[in-house]
C-alpha cells in the first residue's frame, strides 16, 4: 500500500508558540508543538524531573514484601518473559537486587514454545525447585490468575510488577504494581515492563535505606542511575509511548550508553550490530539492539539473552552476543520465508473480498516469529492483523499487531464476551495482543475479526499516512539543524522522529546496495545528497522523472571522516 503524506495540523495556538517556547529554534518550535508540547518543562530531561514512585497504587506493600525478604535472605524468584522487555526487567530486577545485597535471587523465563506467556501454573511447578519464599513477577503476571493462586497453595508469596490491561478481576497476588490496574493514581500510564521495575526498585532502595540496611550490611547505598540502560533498552523496545516521562528515562539511558556507563552485553550486543556507543539514538537501541537481543526469546530460551545482559565480563558478552546475532540471521532468513508464504495467500485473495482485519495461519510457521510477521504484514496493508501458528500443545498460537484507531485487546476482549469458549487466553495492548484458539475454530474466528474490525473501523483508517512536519526552507536544510533535530529527542512511538516533505527536482538516481536509491535532489539552486531505502526496483530508478513530492528526515551521513546532509526519504511520489 502507497504511503499518503500529509502535513501534521498545527495548534491554534502556534501563532504565541514562541511565547511558550521561547529561545527554542523555530524549526523545534513548529515540531515541539505538533507533539502536543505546551511548556518547556515538558521538554525536561533531568531525573529529578521524574514522576514520584509514591503514587503507584500497591508500591507500599509491594516494597514490604521485597524488603522483608531481602533483610531475612530468602531467596527471591525474578519471573520475566521472553521479549526485550521482560528480558531487561528481568536484568534489571536482578542487578539492582544483587547492588542492595540480596544473596539468594534467581531468575526464570517460561520458554515460549513449552509454556507460553506469563505465570502460569505449569511454571511455577517449575519454580518451586527454586524453593522461593517470594515470587516477583516482571512485565507480566496481571493477567495469571491460576498462576498465582499455584503458588499460593505452594505457600509462596507473589508480587506482580506489569504494564499490561487488567482483566475484570485481579489475580490474588500480595501486592500488584501496574500503573494500568484500575484506579491506580500514576500519572503516565505508560511505563514499560522495565520502568515499572525500575520504579518499584527506587522505592525498595529507599525503604531499605530507612531501615538502615545498607549501614548494617556496610553497603554504599546504591545509585540508581547505574540501571538507566537496561530501561532505556527496553522501553524502546517495547514500542511503549514516549511521554515526558519515559523520555527522560530513555535520554538518560542513552546518555549513560553513549559516555559507556552500560552493562558490557549492550556494549557487546552493539558492536555485533556495528554501532558505535558514542553515537547512538535511540532508534538505534529499537532497530538493532532489540532485534538481536529477542532473537533468543523467538528461537531458543530467552534466559541466555538475559544472562548476556547479567554478565560483567566484556569477553563473555561478546561471545553471547555473536551467538545472540546468528540467532538473529536465522530468525531473519525464516521470517524472510514466511513473508514469502503470507504473500503467496494474501495474493490469491479477490481485492473485493479482502478482509478488513486478517488472519493468517501456516501449520508450518515458527511461532517464535509470527509477531514480525504480523508487524511486517500490517506496515504493508495498514490494516489489524493476527498470524497464527501451531503450539507444541496443538493449540493455535496468534500474534495480533494493529493500527492506530483500533484498540487490538480492546477487539479480542468483545469477541471472548459474544463466543466465550473461541479464545482460551489473550491479553496486550492496544496495539499489539497475544491470544491461543483451537485448530478447528481458526476459519470461524477469522471470520469474527474481520466483523469485529469492521465494525470499529469500516474504512476510515486504512489509508497509510505519513505525517509530516511540512516544508523547510533551503536556509533549514543544514548540518546544524539535523543535529539540533537528533538532540532534541528521543523520538519514537507517539513522540515521532521528525519528518519534512517538499517538492524537489531529481537530478541523478541509482540503485545501491540492490535495493536502495540514491539520490541527488535539487531545490531553490541547491543540491541535497538523499537516498530511500528498499524501494520497489520495478518502479525505482525512474529516468522519466524530473520532480517528486518527497516526505524525509534530516541526518548527517560521515564518511571517510566527512560529514555532508543526507535527507533519508521515506516516501516518493513522482510529479
Amino acid at each position: 500500500m502507497s504511503k499518503k503524506i500529509i502535513r501534521r495540523a498545527l495548534p491554534a495556538e502556534f501563532n504565541t508558540v514562541d511565547s511558550l517556547l521561547p529561545n527554542i529554534h523555530p524549526v523545534l518550535q513548529r515540531v515541539y508543538a505538533a507533539r502536543g508540547v505546551r511548556s518547556p518543562l515538558e521538554l525536561e530531561r533531568g531525573l529529578e524531573k521524574l514522576l514520584p514512585y509514591s503514587s503507584l497504587l500497591g508500591i507500599a506493600p509491594a516494597v514490604a514484601c521485597l524488603a522483608d525478604a531481602v533483610m531475612a535472605q530468602q531467596n527471591i524468584l525474578i519471573v520475566g518473559d521472553f521479549d526485550a522487555d521482560g528480558a531487561t526487567s528481568s536484568a534489571l530486577a536482578l542487578r539492582a537486587l544483587r547492588s542492595f545485597g540480596a544473596k539468594n535471587i534467581n531468575f526464570l523465563v517460561p520458554n515460549r514454545f513449552a509454556f507460553g506467556y506469563g505465570l502460569t501454573p505449569e511454571l511455577v511447578d517449575v519454580a518451586k525447585d527454586f524453593q522461593p519464599h517470594l515470587i516477583v513477577t516482571v512485565d507480566n503476571g496481571i493477567a495469571n490468575h491460576a498462576g498465582v493462586e499455584r503458588a499460593k497453595a505452594l505457600d509462596i508469596k507473589v508480587v506482580i510488577t506489569d504494564h499490561h490491561l487488567a482483566a475484570a478481576t485481579l489475580p490474588p497476588a500480595d501486592a500488584i504494581v501496574n500503573p494500568n490496574q484500575p484506579g491506580d493514581p500514576f500519572p503516565s500510564k505508560y511505563l514499560a515492563g522495565v520502568g515499572v521495575i525500575f520504579y518499584v526498585m527506587l522505592a525498595l532502595r529507599r525503604e531499605l535505606a530507612n531501615r538502615a540496611w545498607f549501614t548494617q550490611q556496610n553497603i554504599a547505598e546504591p545509585n540508581m542511575s547505574q540501571f538507566l540502560d537496561l530501561v532505556a533498552l527496553g522501553t524502546v523496545a517495547d514500542l511503549v509511548p514516549l511521554d515526558a516521562n519515559n523520555r527522560i528515562l530513555v535520554y538518560q539511558g542513552v546518555r549513560r550508553i553513549r559516555a559507556g556507563l552500560c552493562c558490557p552485553g549492550i556494549i557487546a550486543l552493539l558492536e555485533v550490530a556495528s554501532r558505535t556507543p558514542q553515537k547512538l539514538s535511540a532508534t538505534d537501541l529499537g532497530f538493532t539492539v532489540a532485534p538481536r537481543l529477542n532473537a533468543a526469546g523467538r528461537l531458543d530460551d530467552m534466559s541466555f539473552g538475559i544472562e548476556c545482559l547479567l554478565t560483567d565480563d566484556l569477553i563473555r558478552a561478546r561471545e553471547m552476543a555473536k551467538v545472540l546475532h546468528q540467532l538473529n540471521e536465522e530468525r531473519r532468513g525464516i521470517e524472510k520465508d514466511m513473508q514469502q508464504q503470507a504473500m503467496t495467500i494474501l495474493n490469491s485473495l479477490q481485492t473485493t473480498n479482502f478482509p478488513l482485519g486478517i488472519c493468517l495461519f501456516n501449520e508450518n510457521w515458527h511461532q517464535g516469529v509470527i509477531g514480525i510477521l504480523a508487524s511486517r504484514i500490517k506496515d504493508k496493508f495498514h490494516r489489524p492483523v493476527i498470524i497464527f501458528a501451531l503450539g507444541n500443545d496443538g493449540e493455535m498460537k496468534g500474534s495480533a499487531r494493529s493500527i492506530a484507531g483500533l484498540h487490538i485487546r480492546d477487539v479480542l476482549a468483545d469477541i471472548a464476551t459474544q463466543h466465550p469458549q473461541l479464545i482460551h487466553r489473550f491479553g496486550g495492548h492496544a496495539m499489539a495482543a497475544g491470544l491461543s484458539i483451537a485448530r478447528e475454530d481458526f476459519k470461524f474466528f477469522a471470520e469474527i475479526f474481520n466483523d469485529a474490525v469492521s465494525a470499529r473501523l469500516g474504512d476510515k483508517n486504512l489509508d497509510h499516512h505519513l505525517l509530516s512536519d511540512g516544508e523547510l526552507a533551503v536556509h533549514d536544510l543544514t548540518i546544524a539543524v539535523a543535529e539540533a533535530l537528533a538532540d532534541a529527542g528521543p523520538w519514537g512511538q507517539s513522540f515521532p522522529q521528525p519528518l519534512f516533505d517538499d517538492t524537489f527536482q531529481i537530478l541523478d538516481q541509482r540503485i545501491v546496495g540492490e535495493k536502495h536509491l540514491k539520490m541527488v535532489l535539487g531545490k531553490d539552486k541547491k543540491y541535497f545528497d538523499a537516498i530511500a531505502f528498499f524501494v520497489d526496483v520495478k518502479t525505482w530508478p525512474n529516468h522519466r522523472c524530473q520532480q517528486v513530492h518527497a516526505a524525509y528526515h534530516l541526518d548527517v551521513n560521515e564518511y571517510r571522516e566527512r560529514r555532508n546532509l543526507q535527507l533519508i526519504v521515506e516516501a516518493l511520489e513522482p510529479i
